[in-house]
C-alpha cells in the first residue's frame, strides 16, 4: 500500500464531464471497506476496495457503487462503472464538475491517508 499522498496527482483524472478513477475490486471479502491506494501493474495508481457481495449479476458492482457513493458523500446515480464490469481491475466515471469533484476528491483522500 502506497502513502496517498504520492498518487493524489494520477489517482483522479479529469474528463469531460467528470472524473475517472481505476478501481481494484476484491469481492466475497468480510466487509466492506475502502482499503487505500495501490500502485496499477501497468503504472499509475488505483483505490483498493472490498465488499461483501459476490461477483454475479452485477452485485459486486452495484456494492462498489454504493461503497464509494457512500464513502465521497456523493449520490450513487452519479458513478458509474465505464470499463471492467467483469474484471476485478475497474474505471468508475463520476458525473459532475470536473474541478468541483477533483477538489472533493482530493480533500477526501487526504482526509483519510494512512498514517
Amino acid at each position: 500500500m502506497l502513502h496517498v499522498s504520492v498518487a493524489l496527482a494520477s489517482l483522479f483524472t479529469p474528463v469531460r464531464n467528470g472524473v475517472q478513477v481505476a478501481v481494484r475490486l476484491i469481492p466475497k471479502a468480510a466487509k466492506d471497506a475502502i482499503e487505500g491506494v495501490i500502485e496499477r501493474a501497468g503504472g499509475g495508481f488505483a483505490l483498493k476496495a472490498r465488499v461483501r457481495s459476490a461477483p454475479e449479476n452485477g452485485k459486486a458492482n452495484t456494492a462498489l457503487l454504493r461503497l464509494l457513493a457512500r464513502a465521497w458523500g456523493l449520490p450513487a446515480a452519479q458513478l458509474a462503472i465505464v470499463a471492467g464490469k467483469s474484471d476485478r481491475n475497474k474505471i468508475l466515471h463520476i458525473d459532475g464538475d470536473p474541478d468541483a469533484l477533483l477538489a472533493h476528491l482530493r480533500a477526501w483522500l487526504l482526509a483519510h491517508e494512512e498514517k
